[in-house]
């Protein structure tokens, strides 16, 4: 996997409004209409991750999904991280609508 330089990162950020690169990783915070829509969120998302293998750090807190992705293996983001970025992008546009 070839690291992406701050500035594809960037360049690839502007696709993803909800997303932010700090701390060697992609980094977003999605906030669900209750705990029941979050977990959902996070079952579908869960499915995704295996088909990719890849999988982020994320938390939950009520109805507040925190993600983090990053490629440990490359030391930092790769393209595989914005693969998955738009998987859950795509994921969560379907529980707006």
């Amino acid at each position: 996997m070839t690291l992406l330089t701050e500035t594809e990162i960037e360049q690839r950020l502007l696709r993803l409004p909800d997303w932010e690169y700090y701390d060697n990783a992609i980094q977003a915070e999605f906030e669900f209409e209750n705990f029941k829509d979050c977990f959902s969120a996070m079952s579908r998302i869960a499915f995704e991750c295996e088909a990719l293998n890849h999988h982020p750090e994320w938390t939950n807190e009520y109805n507040v999904l925190k993600i983090i992705i990053t490629t440990h293996d490359a030391g930092g983001v790769t393209d595989k991280d914005f693969k998955l970025a738009l998987a859950i992008e795509h994921i969560v546009e379907e529980d707006d609508n």
